[in-house]
């Protein structure tokens, strides 16, 4: 039982790792820029990004929150603190691309392969959930354990 709780996180934390990296690559190429200006330029938490940065540097600043995110859950067995602010940002990512559904109009439509590729999010951020208070829980455990150095209290 503890066997395949253990298996089963460690399979989630690192399928996230691995398609945190994978999109967020993509991010630094045009085909995916393209791909999400229509996300980015309906969405009302998002649209600025484009006026700012133009397409490619919105996307290529994506990727690089991504990226971040990827490595940072990657090191959370390792380093939970850092696994819980890169969970925490990740979880954020997905709830972002999650408002896609409502913000782009026919996403949803028949035919339309984006909302079943935003669809997938749903999962993403169960396991980014999972990630960060795996990592949140390791912290606090670590917490607990370190020595108390400083003045004893007075009764």
């Amino acid at each position: 039982e503890v066997v395949l709780q253990t298996l089963g996180a460690g399979i989630l934390r690192y399928a996230l790792t691995f398609l945190l990296l994978l999109f967020g690559t993509f991010k630094f190429f045009r085909f995916e820029a393209e791909a999400i200006q229509p996300l980015l330029t309906h969405s009302p938490f998002l649209a600025w990004l484009p006026i700012a940065l133009g397409v490619r540097g919105s996307s290529t600043l994506i990727g690089v929150v991504e990226l971040t995110a990827a490595l940072g859950i990657a090191a959370g067995p390792w380093f939970p603190r850092v696994g819980t602010i890169a969970g925490l940002i990740a979880m954020a990512t997905f709830l972002t691309t999650l408002s896609f559904l409502i913000t782009t109009p026919g996403v949803l439509a028949a035919g339309s392969d984006a909302g079943g590729f935003i669809l997938k999010d749903l999962v993403l951020l169960g396991a980014a959930v999972h990630a960060t208070g795996t990592s949140w829980l390791r912290a606090g455990a670590r917490q607990a354990e370190a020595p108390r150095v400083g003045v004893p209290a007075v009764q």
